[in-house]
């Protein structure tokens, strides 16, 4: 998803699509403590894609005020 995409989107969609997302990143770090994934960068490139989320929620939640 690029940020494109994320700013398309409307506000429950993001929210949903959020907790879609941090509960995959969850289930990644567990499995990546207990066996090594083939791809650990995944990790960081989830991480980020949250961080993209909820910096666009953050930025409608102020200008809406």
């Amino acid at each position: 998803m690029t940020k494109e995409e994320i700013k398309q989107l409307s506000t429950k969609d993001l929210q949903d699509k959020l907790a879609e997302m941090v509960k995959d990143y969850a289930q990644l770090k567990a499995n990546h403590s207990v066996s090594p994934l083939d791809n650990p960068s995944q990790i960081t490139k989830d991480r980020k894609m949250i961080a993209r989320v909820k910096t666009e929620l953050r930025w409608r939640e102020i200008n809406n005020k």
